[in-house]
């Protein structure tokens, strides 16, 4: 009985000693992750249009069937552009790399596709992907964008690192309804007369168009 109880009680130290070294394994990198990302200077925090576009992203589940991480491979580089950077991500809460590509990888998409590509693509992708697979997404152009508690994501967000100042978070509806109308001109200039700046649509499409732009690679990024 008696070495029951020591075998026991050998077990139970065992096992707090690996469930802690392995709580540090994850903890310390935590606190050096600062320290080991190389910081990218041209990397911006998203617009207040570009946040709503993200949350949208996350609600439709995108990133079920798109990643947004290009690995260091020679067949990755050519087909979507340079791999990815940690730096790239610094913003990002949480980020976006997803596990599958069911879809093709986002992470350089922005100014790949004009506007209104991604407008038409978005309401039914297969008349620009004949033999697309996506499913389509009509109540985006039709659901009225909320935009109410912006400025409370905007603080979330500067609580968790990210450098928006106090200027910003006053500016942001401002700055989200002149975003939006620039989107909604350049739709209706493409002959989408039924475009509208206070869609969903025209959020998610500014949050598509900003990806992988930060670091200037493609002529012509918007």
């Amino acid at each position: 009985h008696n070495w029951l109880e020591t075998k026991g009680a050998l077990f139970a130290v065992l096992a707090v000693v690996a469930v802690s070294i392995g709580g540090l394994v994850e903890i310390i990198p935590l606190y050096r992750a600062n320290n080991d990302i190389t910081p990218i200077a041209t990397v911006k925090p998203y617009t207040p249009l570009e946040i709503e576009g993200r949350d949208i992203y996350i609600r439709e589940g995108c990133y079920l069937c798109h990643s947004q991480q290009v690995r260091p491979f020679r067949d990755e580089t050519e087909r979507y552009g340079p791999y990815a950077k940690a730096g790239e991500f610094v913003y990002d809460h949480p980020f976006q790399w997803g596990s599958k590509r069911i879809g093709p990888d986002l992470e350089r998409v922005g100014g790949k596709y004009p506007n209104a590509w991604h407008y038409v693509h978005m309401r039914n992708p297969r008349d620009v992907t004949p033999d697309s697979i996506m499913p389509t997404y009509q109540w985006l152009h039709e659901n009225p964008l909320d935009s109410s508690d912006i400025q409370h994501k905007m603080q979330v967000l500067r609580e968790v690192g990210v450098p928006y100042t106090d200027e910003d978070i006053k500016n942001a509806p401002a700055q989200l309804q002149q975003q939006a109308q620039q989107i909604a001109d350049s739709l209706r200039q493409a002959s989408i007369s039924d475009a509208q700046p206070d869609r969903e649509i025209v959020a998610l499409i500014a949050y598509l168009q900003r990806l992988g732009t930060d670091i200037h690679w493609r002529e012509g990024t918007p």
